[in-house]
Order: C-alpha cells, then sequence, then structure tokens
C-alpha cells in the first residue's frame, strides 16, 4: 500500500473554517453603505424583515431585524430602489453570506415619487379618488374624532382652535404618525370610529380628522399606503385629512372627503364660529321683526282702504233681513206643498208595498209547501217501508215460536177431560180419557191400565235443518 506523503498545509475542520470565513468578512466589511433594489421583501412572524438587493448582475441576501423595523419611515416594497447601511456577515448553517441592515431609505426622492405616482394611478383607476364619492361635511357635529399622535404639537392646536371656535366633545385615537407600524394603527383607528354604534356608552363621531405636522417625503409616507387610502374611501363618517403643511400632498388627500392644509385648518373646516353664528342670528332676527311690522303696516292700510269701500253694516243687514223674510215666506208655502206631495207618494207607495208583502208571502209559503210535499212523499215511503220489513221480521219470529210449529215436527198436545194441558205422565189414571191434537187435526184416546207400552220403534235420525235467520229457539 503507498502512502500518501505528508502535507504542510493547515488542516481546518469545517466549524474551523466557517468561524474564519465569518470573521474575515466581518472584519472586512463592518460598516458598508449598499445601493440597489429591492426584490423579495418577506416578514417573518417574528417580526424579522428578509429581503433581496439586486442590480442587474448580482443579489444579496438581507435581513433587518425587529428591532431596527420599528425607525423604518417607509414601507419596503419590491421594485423600490433603497441604499441600505449595515455590515456583512455570513450564516455558517447554510454557507451563505448576507447583509444586516441596520438603517435603510429610499434612494433619493425621486425613487419615491415614482412609486407614489405608480400608486396613485392605480387608485384613481379604482374611483377611489371620484368626487361622487365624497361625503358633504356636518353643519355642527356634536362629536368630533382625532385620529393623530397624542403628544405634540398639532392635537393641542385643534382642541385649542375648537374650543375657541365652537366648543364640542372632542375623542382622540392616539396612533404612530410616522414608521412601519403608523398606517397599520391609522387603518384601526379610522375602522374603529367607523364600528362605534350610536347611542352607546362612547359616542359616535360625526366627524372624522386624520391629523399630522410636516416633515419628509419619508415622514409622511406612512399616508400613502394603501390601506391607509381605502380606510379613508371607506369610511361612513365624513373625513378631513390634515397630514403636513399646505405644499404636502399624500395620498389621503384624494380620497378623504376634503383636504385641509393644515391641521389648524381641518378645526377651522369642523365647526363654524360661535360669536358668527350668533351674529348672523342676530341680524335674521332683526331683520325678520322688520319685515313683521312692515308686513303689519301693509296689511293696516289694505284693511283701511278695503274698510272705506264697504257699505255701512246697517243699512247691510236690513237688506239682508228683508230678503231672508221675503225667502222665508216663499219657503213656508213650498214646504207645505212639498209635504202634502211626499204625504201622498208616501201612502201610495206603502198601499204598494203591502200589496207587495202579502204576494211575496203567498209565493213563499207556496214554495215552502211545495219543497214539504216532495219531501214527505219520499219520507212516508221509506217510514211504510221500514214498519213493512220490521212487521215480516216479527211475524217469522213469532211463527217460530209458536206451538203450531212444534206439531209439525211430530209432537202433540195431550188434555184431559175438562181441556187442561197434561204436562207429566203422573197427571194420567189408567182409563182415563184424553184428547191429542196434532198438527193436521185432533185424536181422542183412553189411558190403558198399567201394563208396559209396546217396545218403540228405533227410526233412523233425519239431518236437522238449520233454522233460519229470523227464526227464534223455541227453548
Amino acid at each position: 500500500m503507498t502512502e500518501t506523503p505528508a502535507s504542510n498545509i493547515h488542516e481546518y475542520t469545517v466549524s474551523e473554517l466557517s468561524g474564519a470565513l465569518k470573521r474575515t468578512v466581518e472584519d472586512a466589511y463592518g460598516h458598508v453603505r449598499v445601493r440597489g433594489e429591492l426584490g423579495r421583501v418577506t416578514r417573518a412572524k417574528s417580526g424579522h424583515l428578509y429581503l433581496d438587493m439586486k442590480d442587474e448582475r448580482a443579489v444579496i441576501d438581507a435581513v433587518m431585524w425587529k428591532g431596527v423595523t420599528a425607525s423604518l419611515a417607509f414601507k419596503p416594497e419590491e421594485g423600490l430602489e433603497v441604499i441600505a447601511e449595515g455590515r456583512l456577515s455570513t450564516f455558517p448553517g447554510r454557507s451563505k453570506y448576507q447583509l444586516i441592515i441596520e438603517r435603510m431609505e429610499p434612494a433619493g426622492a425621486g425613487a419615491l415619487m415614482a412609486l407614489l405616482e405608480e400608486r396613485k394611478k392605480k387608485l384613481a383607476a379604482e374611483g377611489l379618488f371620484s368626487p361622487d364619492a365624497k361625503s358633504p361635511l356636518p353643519f355642527l357635529p356634536q362629536v368630533v374624532g382625532v385620529v393623530t399622535s397624542p403628544t405634540g404639537a398639532v392635537i393641542r392646536d385643534i382642541l385649542h382652535r375648537i374650543g375657541e371656535r365652537f366648543p364640542r366633545r372632542v375623542l382622540v385615537w392616539p396612533v404612530l404618525v410616522q414608521g412601519e407600524k403608523a398606517p397599520e394603527q391609522i387603518v384601526a383607528a379610522i375602522k374603529g370610529f367607523n364600528a362605534i354604534q350610536p347611542g352607546g356608552r362612547v359616542p359616535r363621531p360625526d366627524l372624522l380628522i386624520v391629523a399630522r405636522g410636516g416633515g419628509s417625503v419619508e415622514d409622511l409616507w406612512g399616508f400613502n399606503e394603501e390601506a391607509v387610502v381605502r380606510a379613508a374611501f371607506g369610511s361612513d363618517i365624513p373625513l378631513i385629512s390634515a397630514v403636513g403643511h399646505e405644499t404636502d400632498t399624500t395620498l389621503i388627500d384624494f380620497a378623504s372627503d376634503i383636504r385641509a392644509p393644515t391641521p389648524t385648518a381641518a378645526a377651522e373646516m369642523a365647526v363654524p364660529v360661535r360669536a358668527d353664528l350668533l351674529d348672523r342670528v342676530e341680524t335674521a332676527g332683526g331683520r325678520l321683526a322688520g319685515a313683521l311690522v312692515r308686513a303689519v303696516r301693509t296689511k293696516r292700510t289694505e284693511l283701511d282702504a278695503a274698510r272705506r269701500g264697504l257699505p255701512r253694516p246697517q243699512i247691510i243687514v236690513q237688506e239682508k233681513g228683508q230678503a231672508l223674510e221675503y225667502a222665508s215666506g216663499r219657503f213656508t208655502a213650498a214646504a207645505g206643498q212639498l209635504i202634502t206631495a211626499r204625504r201622498v207618494k208616501l201612502e201610495r207607495a206603502a198601499a204598494g208595498l203591502r200589496v207587495e208583502a202579502l204576494r211575496r208571502d203567498v209565493r213563499e209559503r207556496r214554495r215552502r209547501f211545495t219543497d214539504l210535499s216532495a219531501r214527505l212523499r219520499p219520507a212516508g215511503e221509506r217510514l211504510l217501508s221500514q214498519h213493512h220489513r220490521a212487521l215480516l221480521s216479527l211475524s217469522a219470529r213469532l211463527e217460530a215460536l209458536s206451538h203450531k210449529a212444534t206439531l209439525k215436527r211430530g209432537f202433540a198436545l195431550v188434555r184431559d177431560e175438562a181441556g187442561e194441558l197434561v204436562r207429566s205422565a203422573a197427571a194420567l189414571k189408567p182409563g182415563q180419557a184424553v184428547s191429542m191434537t196434532f198438527a193436521d187435526g185432533e185424536r181422542s184416546a183412553r189411558m190403558a191400565g198399567g201394563e208396559a207400552p209396546p217396545p218403540r220403534i228405533a227410526r233412523p235420525k233425519r239431518k236437522a235443518k238449520p233454522p233460519s235467520p229470523d227464526q227464534g229457539s223455541l227453548f
């Protein structure tokens, strides 16, 4: 067996080599600044962000830990060009290197503006910015809901301005207005206000204000997120957007019902000036009182003119009284004639009604008699048939129970000299005369002396006929 010659090259284990590579890469590239386009962007359940940075020739895996993602002023999306700062490291378990990002920003305002313009066109095509979808603001809301940061000058300016113009109840839904979590909280606030039911423990706002102070494009980027724009568009409560300064424009401004240049201007749009309303009411009241006085004076002048054109009431009353007396006399005469004519007509009608009623009564009685006669004949026939059947049944039963039927079967009735029926042999004496009744007649006989009767010749029994259904039993 040939032996392998010894080598002076150091022999590493896999772990030692991976560790050495990791230290070399981290020492050489402990802090780098990389510009590239975002490819795959994945957010893990842990909160970490995994993404690819690429250009036309290469791709580098990158990771941003959960604590760093909270400081992002915009949402990383595929296709966005960014500048990332961090360090290179390796992942020994997969023999891969990756960029650990500690800070990331868009690669200039142009990249964000291009993305903003593309998103604006998409949402506009869906009708989210249509003027027909806008709702009018209430003139004097009872409750105003404000979605903003609870700390800062914005909420103080809004509360001060509303209290100064026309004090109203204000509900504040605190949210982050910058950073990666800001869009999610703003959407939840808008939907939360809309989910409040009228008449509940918490009053439902009549108007919403989504507000934030000025800032860079990156600072205001949360209000350009698609979820925020859709939430503002879907709000049933009228919504004022007051994001940034007058020169700042975000997509929520196009989806809201009205845009305010500043948060203070939003408060001015929300409520009118109470003093102005009082002045308007007083002015309107004074104009109404003046108009009423002028109307009364005009009517009084017209009434005086009409009164002068009218004749004296005494003359009118006398003329009308005379006309009334004349009409009363004519009415009395006409009423008497009318009553007489009506009485004659009524008497004639009454006589005709009596004759007609009598005729109707006769016709009705005749009809009823005919109906009863028609019903009586079948009823009498049915009753007679029922009695006939009952009589036949009773006759059959009587015939079956009669002694004559018994005599026809070969029996005889024995009577003594007195004609009394003999019911037993012991009642007869030797030499006593008797009469015997058969089915076809009677015969006389005399009892013999105490001699025994001649022997009886047995005859074959005849088969008994079944009794008739109507025949009763002799016994």
